[in-house]
Protein backbone atom coordinates (compact mmCIF):
# COMPACT_ATOMS: atom_id res chain seq x y z
CA UNK A 1 0.00 0.00 0.00
CA UNK A 2 2.94 2.64 0.65
CA UNK A 3 3.92 2.54 -2.87
CA UNK A 4 0.79 3.31 -3.88
CA UNK A 5 1.41 1.44 -7.64
CA UNK A 6 -0.87 -0.26 -10.14
CA UNK A 7 -0.09 -2.12 -13.18
CA UNK A 8 -1.15 -1.18 -16.71
CA UNK A 9 -1.94 -4.30 -19.16
CA UNK A 10 -2.01 -4.29 -22.90
CA UNK A 11 -4.69 -5.44 -25.39
CA UNK A 12 -2.61 -8.47 -25.52
CA UNK A 13 -2.68 -9.25 -21.55
CA UNK A 14 1.08 -8.47 -21.33
CA UNK A 15 2.44 -5.42 -18.89
CA UNK A 16 2.66 -2.80 -21.25
CA UNK A 17 6.06 -2.51 -21.96
CA UNK A 18 7.91 1.59 -21.92
CA UNK A 19 6.72 2.87 -25.63
CA UNK A 20 3.04 2.06 -24.80
CA UNK A 21 3.07 3.04 -21.47
CA UNK A 22 4.79 6.54 -22.21
CA UNK A 23 1.58 7.12 -24.35
CA UNK A 24 -0.61 6.56 -21.79
CA UNK A 25 1.56 8.33 -19.03
CA UNK A 26 1.18 11.35 -21.39
CA UNK A 27 -2.45 11.39 -21.52
CA UNK A 28 -2.13 11.28 -18.07
CA UNK A 29 -0.07 14.24 -17.17
CA UNK A 30 -2.86 16.18 -19.30
CA UNK A 31 -5.22 15.56 -16.56
CA UNK A 32 -6.33 17.52 -13.56
CA UNK A 33 -5.94 15.29 -10.83
CA UNK A 34 -9.20 17.73 -9.14
CA UNK A 35 -11.20 17.94 -11.90
CA UNK A 36 -10.59 15.45 -14.62
CA UNK A 37 -11.31 12.43 -12.51
CA UNK A 38 -14.69 11.49 -12.92
CA UNK A 39 -16.30 8.96 -10.46
CA UNK A 40 -19.37 6.88 -10.89
CA UNK A 41 -21.27 4.22 -9.06
CA UNK A 42 -20.60 0.16 -10.04
CA UNK A 43 -24.43 -0.26 -10.87
CA UNK A 44 -24.12 3.22 -13.52
CA UNK A 45 -21.03 1.31 -14.55
CA UNK A 46 -22.54 -2.00 -15.34
CA UNK A 47 -25.57 0.00 -16.78
CA UNK A 48 -22.99 1.17 -19.73
CA UNK A 49 -21.55 -1.75 -20.37
CA UNK A 50 -18.34 -0.17 -18.94
CA UNK A 51 -18.09 -3.05 -16.24
CA UNK A 52 -18.20 -7.09 -17.65
CA UNK A 53 -17.57 -10.15 -15.18
CA UNK A 54 -15.61 -12.90 -16.59
CA UNK A 55 -17.32 -15.97 -17.27
CA UNK A 56 -17.01 -19.22 -16.56
CA UNK A 57 -15.93 -20.06 -20.34
CA UNK A 58 -13.18 -17.56 -19.87
CA UNK A 59 -12.41 -19.14 -16.45
CA UNK A 60 -12.80 -22.72 -17.91
CA UNK A 61 -10.35 -22.00 -21.25
CA UNK A 62 -7.66 -21.04 -19.13
CA UNK A 63 -7.79 -23.60 -16.73
CA UNK A 64 -7.96 -26.13 -19.51
CA UNK A 65 -4.89 -23.86 -20.89
CA UNK A 66 -2.72 -24.15 -18.05
CA UNK A 67 -3.54 -28.53 -17.40
CA UNK A 68 -2.80 -29.15 -21.43
CA UNK A 69 1.05 -27.85 -20.25
CA UNK A 70 1.41 -30.91 -17.96
CA UNK A 71 4.52 -32.67 -18.97
CA UNK A 72 3.54 -35.80 -17.81
CA UNK A 73 -0.10 -36.47 -17.59
CA UNK A 74 -1.36 -38.22 -14.36
CA UNK A 75 1.57 -38.73 -12.72
CA UNK A 76 0.14 -36.85 -9.77
CA UNK A 77 -3.23 -39.00 -9.35
CA UNK A 78 -0.95 -41.97 -8.13
CA UNK A 79 1.70 -40.06 -6.23
CA UNK A 80 0.28 -39.42 -2.68
CA UNK A 81 1.95 -36.57 -2.48
CA UNK A 82 0.81 -34.06 0.52
CA UNK A 83 1.09 -30.34 0.33
CA UNK A 84 0.61 -27.42 2.70
CA UNK A 85 -0.60 -24.22 1.17
CA UNK A 86 -1.01 -20.57 1.22
CA UNK A 87 -2.90 -18.07 -0.79
CA UNK A 88 -1.16 -15.61 1.98
CA UNK A 89 -4.80 -13.64 2.26
CA UNK A 90 -4.76 -12.92 -1.53
CA UNK A 91 -6.80 -14.59 -4.61
CA UNK A 92 -4.75 -18.05 -5.26
CA UNK A 93 -7.19 -20.32 -3.20
CA UNK A 94 -9.36 -21.05 -5.18
CA UNK A 95 -7.49 -21.45 -8.81
CA UNK A 96 -4.91 -23.37 -7.07
CA UNK A 97 -6.46 -25.75 -5.83
CA UNK A 98 -9.03 -26.36 -8.52
CA UNK A 99 -5.88 -27.17 -10.96
CA UNK A 100 -4.10 -29.53 -8.53
CA UNK A 101 -7.63 -31.47 -7.74
CA UNK A 102 -7.85 -31.78 -11.20
CA UNK A 103 -4.10 -33.10 -11.80
CA UNK A 104 -4.87 -35.39 -8.30
CA UNK A 105 -3.64 -33.59 -5.71
CA UNK A 106 -6.01 -33.67 -3.01
CA UNK A 107 -4.02 -33.62 0.30
CA UNK A 108 -3.95 -30.28 0.17
CA UNK A 109 -3.90 -28.43 3.83
CA UNK A 110 -4.51 -24.63 3.59
CA UNK A 111 -3.02 -22.40 6.25
CA UNK A 112 -5.94 -21.49 8.07
CA UNK A 113 -5.01 -17.83 8.66
CA UNK A 114 -4.34 -16.91 5.20
CA UNK A 115 -7.21 -18.68 3.64
CA UNK A 116 -9.35 -15.84 2.89
CA UNK A 117 -8.67 -12.96 0.86
CA UNK A 118 -7.82 -10.05 3.13
CA UNK A 119 -5.93 -6.92 2.59
CA UNK A 120 -4.96 -5.89 5.40
CA UNK A 121 -2.48 -9.56 5.60
CA UNK A 122 -2.78 -9.26 8.74
CA UNK A 123 -0.40 -12.34 9.28
CA UNK A 124 2.63 -11.21 7.98
CA UNK A 125 3.68 -7.49 7.38
CA UNK A 126 5.03 -7.96 3.61
CA UNK A 127 2.89 -10.97 1.75
CA UNK A 128 6.01 -11.68 -0.35
CA UNK A 129 6.69 -15.38 -0.63
CA UNK A 130 10.73 -14.71 -1.52
CA UNK A 131 10.29 -13.81 2.82
CA UNK A 132 10.76 -15.98 5.00
CA UNK A 133 8.23 -14.15 7.21
CA UNK A 134 5.39 -14.65 4.70
CA UNK A 135 6.47 -18.15 4.87
CA UNK A 136 6.77 -19.24 8.69
CA UNK A 137 2.98 -20.35 9.67
CA UNK A 138 2.94 -22.68 6.65
CA UNK A 139 6.44 -24.17 7.40
CA UNK A 140 4.85 -24.75 10.72
CA UNK A 141 2.19 -26.70 9.51
CA UNK A 142 4.44 -28.54 7.25
CA UNK A 143 6.38 -29.53 10.23
CA UNK A 144 3.29 -30.71 12.27
CA UNK A 145 1.63 -32.29 9.36
CA UNK A 146 5.08 -34.02 7.69
CA UNK A 147 3.93 -32.92 4.31
CA UNK A 148 6.39 -33.44 1.27
CA UNK A 149 6.04 -29.98 -0.29
CA UNK A 150 4.95 -26.47 1.08
CA UNK A 151 3.76 -24.10 -1.32
CA UNK A 152 2.83 -20.22 -0.53
CA UNK A 153 1.39 -18.15 -3.46
CA UNK A 154 1.70 -14.00 -3.43
CA UNK A 155 -1.40 -11.87 -2.98
CA UNK A 156 -2.56 -11.57 -7.29
CA UNK A 157 -1.50 -15.38 -7.47
CA UNK A 158 1.63 -14.70 -10.17
CA UNK A 159 4.24 -15.84 -7.97
CA UNK A 160 4.99 -18.97 -6.10
CA UNK A 161 7.25 -20.12 -3.61
CA UNK A 162 8.34 -23.55 -2.04
CA UNK A 163 9.77 -25.61 0.78
CA UNK A 164 10.50 -28.72 0.21
CA UNK A 165 10.81 -31.56 2.66
CA UNK A 166 14.62 -32.87 3.50
CA UNK A 167 15.51 -36.42 4.37
CA UNK A 168 16.44 -35.49 7.92
CA UNK A 169 13.02 -34.26 8.37
CA UNK A 170 13.44 -30.64 7.88
CA UNK A 171 12.30 -27.99 5.39
CA UNK A 172 14.30 -26.17 3.12
CA UNK A 173 13.12 -22.62 1.44
CA UNK A 174 14.51 -22.84 -2.31
CA UNK A 175 15.20 -19.56 -4.05
CA UNK A 176 13.55 -18.52 -7.24
CA UNK A 177 16.51 -19.24 -9.55
CA UNK A 178 16.75 -22.48 -8.25
CA UNK A 179 13.18 -23.30 -8.84
CA UNK A 180 13.52 -21.73 -12.11
CA UNK A 181 16.53 -23.56 -12.96
CA UNK A 182 14.29 -27.02 -11.73
CA UNK A 183 11.30 -26.21 -13.29
CA UNK A 184 13.42 -25.68 -17.01
CA UNK A 185 15.56 -28.97 -16.44
CA UNK A 186 12.63 -30.87 -16.00
CA UNK A 187 9.95 -29.12 -18.31
CA UNK A 188 13.57 -30.02 -21.11
CA UNK A 189 14.20 -33.41 -19.78
CA UNK A 190 10.28 -34.85 -19.92
CA UNK A 191 9.36 -32.91 -23.24
CA UNK A 192 12.92 -34.95 -25.02
CA UNK A 193 11.38 -37.55 -23.65
CA UNK A 194 7.71 -37.47 -24.18
CA UNK A 195 8.58 -36.86 -27.65
CA UNK A 196 6.85 -33.14 -27.29
CA UNK A 197 9.54 -30.77 -27.33
CA UNK A 198 9.15 -28.33 -30.61
CA UNK A 199 11.71 -27.62 -33.03
CA UNK A 200 14.18 -24.80 -32.14
CA UNK A 201 12.30 -24.32 -28.85
CA UNK A 202 13.18 -20.49 -27.10
CA UNK A 203 13.01 -20.31 -23.09
CA UNK A 204 13.44 -16.65 -21.52
CA UNK A 205 14.96 -15.09 -18.30
CA UNK A 206 15.66 -11.49 -17.18
CA UNK A 207 19.75 -10.44 -16.91
CA UNK A 208 19.39 -10.64 -13.35
CA UNK A 209 18.89 -14.22 -13.26
CA UNK A 210 21.15 -16.80 -12.90
CA UNK A 211 23.68 -17.94 -15.50
CA UNK A 212 23.11 -21.46 -14.69
CA UNK A 213 19.98 -21.65 -16.49
CA UNK A 214 21.69 -20.84 -19.62
CA UNK A 215 23.95 -23.61 -19.26
CA UNK A 216 20.97 -26.13 -18.23
CA UNK A 217 18.97 -24.58 -21.70
CA UNK A 218 22.48 -25.39 -23.80
CA UNK A 219 22.88 -28.76 -22.65
CA UNK A 220 18.94 -29.49 -24.02
CA UNK A 221 19.45 -27.50 -27.51
CA UNK A 222 16.84 -24.47 -26.14
CA UNK A 223 17.82 -20.86 -26.90
CA UNK A 224 18.17 -18.99 -23.37
CA UNK A 225 16.82 -15.49 -24.41
CA UNK A 226 18.28 -13.10 -21.93
CA UNK A 227 15.61 -10.01 -21.82
CA UNK A 228 15.12 -6.80 -18.76
CA UNK A 229 13.85 -7.29 -15.71
CA UNK A 230 10.21 -6.79 -15.93
CA UNK A 231 8.55 -10.15 -16.81
CA UNK A 232 6.43 -7.76 -19.45
CA UNK A 233 10.31 -8.32 -21.50
CA UNK A 234 9.12 -11.93 -21.64
CA UNK A 235 5.77 -11.37 -22.83
CA UNK A 236 7.24 -9.35 -25.27
CA UNK A 237 9.04 -12.46 -26.30
CA UNK A 238 6.14 -14.29 -26.90
CA UNK A 239 4.61 -11.84 -28.74
CA UNK A 240 7.40 -11.06 -31.24
CA UNK A 241 7.61 -15.52 -31.47
CA UNK A 242 3.27 -15.42 -31.94
CA UNK A 243 3.77 -12.17 -35.29
CA UNK A 244 6.50 -14.89 -36.74
CA UNK A 245 3.91 -17.97 -36.40
CA UNK A 246 6.39 -19.79 -34.36
CA UNK A 247 4.27 -19.07 -30.65
CA UNK A 248 4.46 -22.95 -29.76
CA UNK A 249 8.66 -22.92 -29.97
CA UNK A 250 8.15 -20.91 -26.56
CA UNK A 251 8.39 -23.29 -23.76
CA UNK A 252 9.59 -21.17 -20.28
CA UNK A 253 10.22 -18.10 -19.04
CA UNK A 254 11.38 -17.35 -15.11
CA UNK A 255 12.66 -14.37 -12.60
CA UNK A 256 14.28 -15.13 -9.73
CA UNK A 257 11.93 -13.36 -7.90
CA UNK A 258 9.90 -16.06 -7.73
CA UNK A 259 7.56 -15.98 -11.29
CA UNK A 260 7.11 -18.64 -13.76
CA UNK A 261 5.32 -19.25 -16.98
CA UNK A 262 5.03 -22.22 -19.39
CA UNK A 263 3.33 -21.88 -22.56
CA UNK A 264 2.12 -18.74 -24.17
CA UNK A 265 -1.62 -18.88 -22.69
CA UNK A 266 -1.01 -15.32 -20.75
CA UNK A 267 1.54 -12.60 -21.20
CA UNK A 268 2.49 -12.52 -17.34
CA UNK A 269 4.19 -15.15 -14.56
CA UNK A 270 1.11 -17.18 -13.05
CA UNK A 271 1.69 -19.01 -10.37
CA UNK A 272 -0.60 -21.56 -11.04
CA UNK A 273 1.19 -23.28 -13.84
CA UNK A 274 3.85 -22.77 -11.42
CA UNK A 275 2.41 -24.46 -8.57
CA UNK A 276 0.98 -27.31 -10.85
CA UNK A 277 4.49 -28.03 -12.25
CA UNK A 278 5.73 -27.84 -9.20
CA UNK A 279 3.67 -30.14 -7.72
CA UNK A 280 4.13 -32.48 -10.84
CA UNK A 281 8.05 -32.00 -10.96
CA UNK A 282 8.02 -33.54 -6.86
CA UNK A 283 5.51 -36.11 -7.82
CA UNK A 284 7.42 -37.85 -11.10
CA UNK A 285 11.27 -37.54 -8.45
CA UNK A 286 9.44 -39.01 -6.26
CA UNK A 287 7.90 -42.05 -8.17
CA UNK A 288 11.45 -42.39 -9.62
CA UNK A 289 13.19 -42.56 -6.05
CA UNK A 290 14.29 -38.92 -5.69
CA UNK A 291 13.10 -35.23 -4.77
CA UNK A 292 13.29 -31.90 -5.74
CA UNK A 293 16.31 -31.46 -3.02
CA UNK A 294 18.39 -34.20 -4.53
CA UNK A 295 17.78 -33.87 -8.36
CA UNK A 296 18.64 -29.65 -6.89
CA UNK A 297 22.06 -31.76 -5.94
CA UNK A 298 22.12 -33.56 -9.59
CA UNK A 299 22.45 -30.19 -11.25
CA UNK A 300 24.75 -28.60 -8.88
CA UNK A 301 27.23 -31.45 -9.05
CA UNK A 302 26.89 -31.36 -13.04
CA UNK A 303 27.05 -27.48 -13.85
CA UNK A 304 28.65 -26.32 -10.66
CA UNK A 305 27.72 -25.02 -7.52
CA UNK A 306 25.98 -21.43 -8.20
CA UNK A 307 25.18 -18.88 -5.71
CA UNK A 308 22.72 -16.49 -5.99
CA UNK A 309 22.41 -13.64 -3.55
CA UNK A 310 20.76 -10.15 -4.24
CA UNK A 311 20.77 -7.62 -1.36
CA UNK A 312 19.28 -4.19 -0.99
CA UNK A 313 19.26 -0.98 0.25
CA UNK A 314 16.37 1.63 0.60
CA UNK A 315 16.47 5.19 -0.20
CA UNK A 316 13.63 6.54 1.66
CA UNK A 317 12.29 10.20 1.61
CA UNK A 318 11.97 12.75 -1.23
CA UNK A 319 15.98 12.98 -1.40
CA UNK A 320 15.44 8.89 -1.94
CA UNK A 321 15.59 9.29 -5.77
CA UNK A 322 17.97 12.03 -6.07
CA UNK A 323 20.48 9.90 -3.95
CA UNK A 324 19.97 6.84 -6.28
CA UNK A 325 20.39 8.83 -9.28
CA UNK A 326 23.53 9.91 -7.94
CA UNK A 327 25.03 6.88 -6.93
CA UNK A 328 24.47 5.22 -10.71
CA UNK A 329 26.04 8.41 -12.03
CA UNK A 330 29.01 8.07 -10.13
CA UNK A 331 29.11 4.52 -10.86
CA UNK A 332 28.98 5.47 -14.80
CA UNK A 333 31.65 8.16 -14.29
CA UNK A 334 34.41 6.63 -11.84
CA UNK A 335 33.59 2.92 -12.63
CA UNK A 336 35.39 0.21 -9.90
CA UNK A 337 38.40 -1.26 -11.33
CA UNK A 338 37.62 -4.61 -9.18
CA UNK A 339 35.45 -6.03 -6.13
CA UNK A 340 37.67 -7.31 -3.10
CA UNK A 341 40.76 -7.82 -5.27
CA UNK A 342 38.73 -9.67 -8.25
CA UNK A 343 39.56 -7.51 -11.17
CA UNK A 344 36.35 -6.04 -13.55
CA UNK A 345 36.97 -7.86 -16.96
CA UNK A 346 33.84 -6.56 -18.39
CA UNK A 347 31.19 -3.92 -17.95
CA UNK A 348 28.12 -3.77 -19.61
CA UNK A 349 26.01 -0.84 -19.46
CA UNK A 350 22.09 -1.42 -20.08
CA UNK A 351 21.25 2.32 -21.03
CA UNK A 352 23.33 1.61 -23.94
CA UNK A 353 21.07 -0.09 -26.10
CA UNK A 354 23.45 0.09 -29.25
CA UNK A 355 25.66 -2.70 -27.01
CA UNK A 356 23.34 -4.51 -25.80
CA UNK A 357 20.68 -4.95 -28.31
CA UNK A 358 18.14 -4.55 -25.52
CA UNK A 359 15.86 -1.27 -24.52
CA UNK A 360 17.94 1.19 -22.52
CA UNK A 361 17.46 0.48 -18.90
CA UNK A 362 19.42 1.98 -16.00
CA UNK A 363 21.11 -1.60 -15.05
CA UNK A 364 24.72 -2.23 -14.85
CA UNK A 365 26.59 -5.68 -15.34
CA UNK A 366 30.23 -6.19 -13.88
CA UNK A 367 31.64 -9.79 -14.69
CA UNK A 368 34.69 -10.37 -12.76
CA UNK A 369 38.30 -12.31 -13.46
CA UNK A 370 37.07 -15.17 -10.88
CA UNK A 371 34.14 -15.69 -13.37
CA UNK A 372 31.54 -13.69 -10.70
CA UNK A 373 29.25 -11.17 -11.54
CA UNK A 374 27.93 -7.97 -9.77
CA UNK A 375 24.79 -6.61 -10.89
CA UNK A 376 23.62 -2.82 -9.73
CA UNK A 377 20.11 -1.88 -10.18
CA UNK A 378 17.89 0.76 -8.79
CA UNK A 379 14.07 -0.81 -8.39
CA UNK A 380 11.57 0.29 -11.06
CA UNK A 381 8.65 -0.03 -8.05
CA UNK A 382 10.19 0.44 -4.46
CA UNK A 383 12.98 3.14 -3.55
CA UNK A 384 16.07 0.74 -3.57
CA UNK A 385 18.95 0.35 -5.49
CA UNK A 386 19.45 -3.91 -5.34
CA UNK A 387 22.57 -6.04 -6.04
CA UNK A 388 22.85 -8.97 -7.26
CA UNK A 389 25.51 -11.39 -7.43
CA UNK A 390 26.35 -14.84 -8.64
CA UNK A 391 29.37 -16.83 -7.61
CA UNK A 392 30.38 -20.01 -8.16
CA UNK A 393 32.68 -22.34 -6.14
CA UNK A 394 33.62 -25.90 -5.09
CA UNK A 395 31.00 -26.25 -2.74
CA UNK A 396 28.35 -23.54 -1.56
CA UNK A 397 30.84 -22.55 1.25
CA UNK A 398 33.28 -21.62 -0.91
CA UNK A 399 30.46 -19.58 -3.14
CA UNK A 400 29.01 -17.96 0.00
CA UNK A 401 32.43 -16.47 1.48
CA UNK A 402 32.93 -15.11 -2.42
CA UNK A 403 29.59 -13.17 -1.85
CA UNK A 404 30.57 -12.14 1.22
CA UNK A 405 34.16 -10.35 0.18
CA UNK A 406 31.74 -9.06 -2.96
CA UNK A 407 28.65 -7.30 -0.84
CA UNK A 408 31.16 -5.77 1.84
CA UNK A 409 33.15 -4.41 -1.24
CA UNK A 410 29.78 -3.00 -2.89
CA UNK A 411 28.47 -1.39 0.20
CA UNK A 412 31.08 1.79 -0.16
CA UNK A 413 30.00 2.41 -3.59
CA UNK A 414 26.14 2.79 -2.45
CA UNK A 415 26.60 4.74 0.86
Amino acid sequence: AKYNGYKAYGPDGCQMTDEAADIVYAEIQKTDILTGAKLISFEDGMAQGLIEYVGDDCINALYAAIEARSIRPGICKTAGLKLVYSPLNGSGLVPVTHVLGDIGITDITIVPEQKDPDGNFPTCPYPNPEIFEALRLGLELAEKSGADLMLATDPDADRVGIAVKCKDGSYELLSGNEVGVLLLDYICAGRIEQGTMPKNPVMCKSIVSTPLADKVAEHYGVECRNVLTGFKWIGDQIAKLEADGEVDRFIFGFEESYGYLAGPYVRDKDAIIGSMLICEMAAYYRAKGSSIKEELERIYTEYGRYLNKVDSFEFPGLSGMDKMTGIMQNLRVNPPKDFAGDKVVKVVDYKKPEETGLPAANVLIYTLESGATVVVRPSGTEPKIKTYFTTKGKDLAEAEAQKEKLAEACKPLLA
